[in-house]
């Protein structure tokens, strides 16, 4: 595939944002690799995500910045690279201790061809507290912004809140937490916000009501559904990182059979080579 312009980064970037929107949500299968990546786009995805946990895992690391900023910008170019739809890439919380670290980061994931971030308010490793608070977030979006700024790529920055998922604060507090992070990282320069840990329809419900830009909600099983997602204000939806973990399960699953019993039922109904779909065709 040729490399990507600057115009047309810019045009994907453009497309991207206009993706955003609670009439059709933006639904993302998060990828992990080039190859995750391009069976996304194949089966109709009109946006390719990565995921930190599946390209960590990928990578023989565990999630949680663990990885470094040279892995996660040479995956997100490696997924840029097979896809002519819009990437964003999953930065963790920016693979970098100051907001001059997090810019480099922000640089770097442009220059690989993504035209939108995730970046969580979770911290990782420093012995500190486990959420940022909300003003030292707000002063890593406001860079992240100034660095896309500088590269002339309408980024998409989608903030993620992490309230939720670390549980903090007390519960009947948690909403307006999320309420008051959200329009604190909007005013530095997000264009989303992601929250994850919510499944109760009325809360979703509440929260994009209340929420001035779009809103991402993780999908698991037992979820509404794309559509009645959208019907309660939801702008977008990502299944983040259980397409890897069910890849992964249906591997072990299958090398325990293997063991067990020397049998390999369970890859029944896996991809089969060449149909329906030929990776070495798409790939090559």
């Amino acid at each position: 595939m040729a490399a990507m312009t600057a115009t047309a980064q810019q045009d994907r970037a453009r497309l991207f944002r206009s993706l955003h929107t609670a009439s059709a949500p933006l639904a993302l299968a998060n990828a992990w690799d080039a190859a995750s990546a391009r069976l996304a786009q194949q089966a109709g995805a009109p946006a390719v995500a990565t995921t930190s946990a599946g390209v960590a895992w990928a990578l023989g690391s565990a999630d949680g910045d663990r990885i470094g900023r040279q892995d996660a910008v040479a995956l997100v170019a490696r997924v840029a690279s097979v896809v002519d739809v819009p990437v964003t890439a999953d930065i963790e919380s920016g693979f970098g201790a100051t907001p001059a670290e997090l810019a480099e980061t922000v640089t770097g994931v442009i220059g690989a061809g993504a035209v939108g971030i995730n970046l969580e308010d979770s911290r990782h490793g420093d012995g500190g507290p486990r959420l940022r608070n909300a003003a030292e977030q707000s002063e890593r979006i406001a860079a992240a912004r100034a660095a896309a700024e500088a590269t002339g790529v309408p980024l998409f920055i989608n903030a993620r809140v992490d309230t939720y998922i670390r549980a903090a604060g007390e519960p009947e507090t948690r909403m307006q937490d999320v309420l008051t992070r959200a329009a604190a990282y909007l005013a530095a320069g997000a264009d989303g916000i992601f929250v994850l840990g919510v499944s109760d329809p009325a809360t979703i419900a509440g929260l994009a009501e209340l929420i001035t830009g779009p809103l991402n909600i993780l999908a698991r099983p037992g979820l509404p559904s794309v559509a009645e997602l959208g019907r309660l204000g939801v702008a977008r939806v990502s299944l983040g990182d259980t397409v890897a973990k069910a890849a992964y399960t249906l591997g072990y699953r299958a090398a325990a059979e293997l063991a067990a019993h020397g049998t390999y039922t369970v890859l029944a109904d896996a991809l089969a080579h060449p149909d329906p779909v030929d990776l070495n065709a798409l790939l090559r």
